[in-house]
């Protein structure tokens, strides 16, 4: 039985489940009518058999699905003949991944002998006979934890606190997935990046003015250390950075502030759905426009102007970058400014205030914080950017600060590191790992300010 038939199956029954549930403790009082002599409402009682329906035989599933590879692995390998067995590591993977390429149908490396075919079948009944058990086991374990749980069923049951207890405990444990997904992620590079550093020095690393991570495969050719100053690359993520938000921040909070304060409603509902779209354009769909029209556009307009102007520029890069980093913050900056009291609005146009003066003396210090809060989480997003500095902006790691030369970023570093085949034991490699931890590093600092002045600001104004 396939998987997603077993998962329907589960759910059909705990449907059913439910419903017989229910049933049951309103006749256990003699109907409806009488079903104020419950303990819970009787959907209760239904949510408390389906759950014992379903989440016994969810856990025997994952844990057969679990445990099933391992086991079958194992009987495979006790049936190969002993000059198999006594194969290293990496051989013998390669001869269990050629059965189950095999078995699947699919082509193999290497000559296909006997014991080879003898395997693949082995794995196929093994495979079959696991997946019949499974099916039995599970459908077992639902109806009898149905089952029990319907026959537990009485008036006097906390059906309610047992449901809303074993609700608590899945929110805790989807909770701990995400905090420790976020954990394992920091740990992962973390680890990585330490193993960088070991190599070559955090002081190079950080101060170094060289970006040249290509490595020679002998010790004797040229370059066969490598240059991993990462300075150029701190540079341009900086250079890029600020001319977007040189073009996000002014456009975006002039757009907030027409569409709060002085758009009509009609405009607004249009303006408002015009930016999300702007928002949800694919990041690659930018880089594009980027490279085959902004960047000609830049170097043009440059050549006309007498400057020498890269055919892949910085300021094509955070042009672009700094459109797409608009809606976020316009919609930003609008919900500040829009959760500004109407009593401080109200306030100042009866002490004869403007519309401009009350703006900028009274609405906007109001919302500062909002603001800065939203430019700082903007300014994180521009960091992370990389599909539109890879296509407009080019990957020369150049040391620089003159918009119209090609520059790059610490994002496109680490995808063109991590790009191909690669030994991941080699500095190289591993430089892409340091990066994303300085990168990690910066974009959580600014988060961190960006929420706490966030919530500084709504404490004091809702």
């Amino acid at each position: 039985m396939q998987g997603t038939t077993l998962i329907l199956i589960l759910a059909a029954m705990s449907f059913a489940a439910f419903f017989f549930g229910r049933g049951r403790s309103v006749a256990l009082v003699g109907g409806p009518r009488h079903s104020t002599a419950l303990h819970s409402l009787p959907g209760y009682y239904g949510y408390f058999t389906a759950i014992w329906c379903l989440l016994p035989a969810l856990a025997v599933l994952l844990l057969w699905v679990l445990l099933e590879p391992r086991i079958i692995v194992a009987l495979i390998v006790k049936g190969l003949p002993e000059a198999q067995r006594s194969l290293s590591v990496g051989e013998l993977d390669l001869l269990l991944n050629n059965i189950q390429n095999l078995a699947a149908g699919d082509a193999i490396s290497g000559d296909l002998d006997a014991a080879l075919s003898e395997a693949a079948t082995r794995f196929q009944d093994y495979t079959t006979v696991s997946r019949r058990i499974l099916a039995a086991s599970t459908l077992a374990v639902a109806g009898l934890g149905g089952a029990i749980a319907w026959r537990r069923i009485r008036p006097d049951l906390r059906a309610r606190n047992r449901v809303e207890g074993i609700v608590l405990l899945a929110l805790i444990a989807a909770s701990s997935i995400a905090i420790l997904t976020t954990v394992g992620i920091v740990l992962s590079v973390l680890f990585e990046a330490l193993r960088f550093f070991q190599k070559v020095p955090i002081s190079e690393f950080l101060f170094g003015l060289n970006w040249s991570p290509q490595t020679a495969i002998r010790a004797d050719q040229v370059g066969s250390s490598g240059s991993f100053g990462a300075v150029p690359l701190f540079t341009g993520t900086m250079l890029i950075t600020g001319i977007a938000m040189f073009v996000a921040v002014p456009v975006g909070l002039m757009t907030a502030i027409y569409l709060a304060e002085y758009s009509s409603s009609r405009v607004r509902n249009i303006a408002k759905p015009l930016l999300e779209v702007l928002a949800g354009i694919p990041t690659v769909v930018y880089g594009f426009f980027a490279a085959l029209t902004v960047a000609p556009w830049v170097r043009r307009t440059g050549e006309s102007l007498g400057l020498e102007v890269a055919s892949e520029s910085a300021l094509a890069a955070g042009l672009v970058m700094g459109i797409m980093i608009i809606p976020l913050v316009s919609s930003l900056a609008d919900d500040a400014i829009n959760a500004v009291p109407s009593a401080m609005r109200d306030g100042a146009l009866g002490l004869g205030s403007t519309r401009a003066e009350t703006m900028t003396r009274v609405i906007l210090p109001a919302a500062l914080p909002g603001i800065i809060g939203g430019v700082l989480l903007a300014v994180s997003r521009a960091i992370g950017e990389t599909m539109i500095v890879v296509m407009a902006a080019g990957l020369a790691a150049n040391l620089t600060v003159n918009p119209f030369e090609a520059v790059t970023t610490v994002t496109v570093q680490i995808v063109t590191l991590l790009v191909g085949d690669q030994e991941f034991d080699s500095a190289k490699t591993l430089a892409a790992f340091a990066l994303g931890l300085m990168l990690f590093v910066v974009t959580l600092i600014l988060n961190v300010i960006g929420l706490v002045v966030v919530r500084k600001y709504r404490e004091q104004y809702d």
